[in-house]
């Protein structure tokens, strides 16, 4: 490798890391100040509150890395620049082409880390914490619906008023309809709890069967229920679409296709986790047209401030353009991949005007 090469992939990659460590420091403190209002709630102390504020920074570092990206070449680059250093590279031969090629270079290890920390690390650390949040202060997962957690499974319809932590269903309520969507039976249980190997099993069941004009009653200790409901769907209630692996992803949606249900917002999510991380080699081609700007009397400072603000604005850009498609039914594709193409639009148009100065 050439030591031009070499120089700036250094330079890009510490100013990155810095900055990420930086955001982290932050997202961290100001997490775990907001942490502090539930201290005393059942067993939650000071250091759940802490656990929970670290197993919640590698979704924050998913969330940040191509905004880090964008702060730490446009910070490397225009230091580069203020000395001097990237017009002798120019002056010596390094077209813009050859200059992009070298940012996509730096920026492909960013990328494959943004991915993992996404797909890998993100999810099981964002579902540890909610697990360990609701473990200390004794609660258990509830829907913002009065009734609970409704789910459609086949011809059934299953009603949970709450999850435990350790994914015991509460207050279940089945209604079995046939193919002309008849009530054929319906039960209640008081808990619900899965085995790997013997699946749902019922307890405290009471058991109502229609037939025809006729009904009959029943009450079980327990029973087994034969229900597609995977345990792995119910942790969709514990981490957020944007948040959760691409299997858990395309189970989910396969789930609620199955049962002809919504997947907008979870379609829109698969796409991102794949187009996401590409956001990173985007910030460094916008990151060139301002190295190229050679302007001794303009503070680098200034660049990196416009720097966080263009990265607020992705951020802000993407959640918009995310519930811009799932409200308007929008090709999941275009509200994964508008924002990039937007900015990268925005790197090219301003790439072709300092090349015409």
């Amino acid at each position: 490798m050439q030591i031009h090469r070499r120089y700036i992939r250094r330079e890009v990659t510490l100013a990155t890391l810095l900055v990420l460590a930086a955001f982290l420091g932050l997202f961290g403190f100001f997490d775990l100040i907001n942490e502090l209002d539930n201290l005393g709630r059942g067993n939650y102390r000071l250091e759940h509150a802490v656990m929970f504020t670290l197993l919640t920074l590698p979704g924050r570092a998913y969330e940040t890395l191509p905004i880090a990206v964008l702060i730490g070449g446009l910070y490397s680059l225009t230091t580069l620049s203020r000395h001097s250093e990237i017009t002798v590279l120019r002056a010596s031969g390094l077209s813009t082409a050859r200059f992009l090629g070298l940012l996509g270079a730096i920026g492909l290890p960013f990328v494959l880390l943004t991915f993992a920390t996404g797909e890998f690390v993100a999810p099981p650390a964002e579902r540890m914490a909610q697990e360990l949040k609701l473990s200390a202060r004794s609660q258990l997962l509830t829907s913002e619906f009065r009734s609970g957690f409704w789910i459609k499974d086949g011809d059934s319809f299953i009603n949970v008023g709450s999850v435990t932590p350790d994914g015991t269903l509460r207050n279940v309520k089945v209604f079995e309809f046939d193919d002309d969507r008849v009530l054929r039976s319906a039960y209640e249980a008081a808990t619900g709890i899965y085995a790997q190997n013997t699946g749902w099993t019922l307890s405290d069941v009471r058991r109502t069967d229609f037939d025809g004009m006729t009904t009959r009653t029943s009450h079980l200790p327990s029973m087994d229920w034969a229900a597609g409901l995977d345990p792995d769907v119910l942790s969709v209630m514990l981490v957020v679409p944007e948040r959760m692996s691409v299997w858990k992803l395309w189970q989910y949606i396969a789930h609620l296709s199955e049962n002809r249900q919504e997947t907008g917002r979870y379609e829109i999510a698969l796409w991102k986790k794949f187009t996401y991380p590409l956001a990173c080699l985007v910030m460094l081609a916008l990151a060139l047209p301002f190295a190229f700007m050679h302007n001794r009397n303009t503070a680098v400072s200034i660049k990196v401030f416009t720097g966080v603000m263009i990265g607020v604005f992705f951020h802000m850009l993407n959640g918009l353009f995310s519930n811009l498609g799932a409200i308007n039914s929008w090709p999941p594709y275009a509200a994964a991949l508008t924002p990039g193409a937007l900015f990268l639009l925005a790197a090219a148009v301003m790439l072709w005007w300092e090349d015409r100065r």
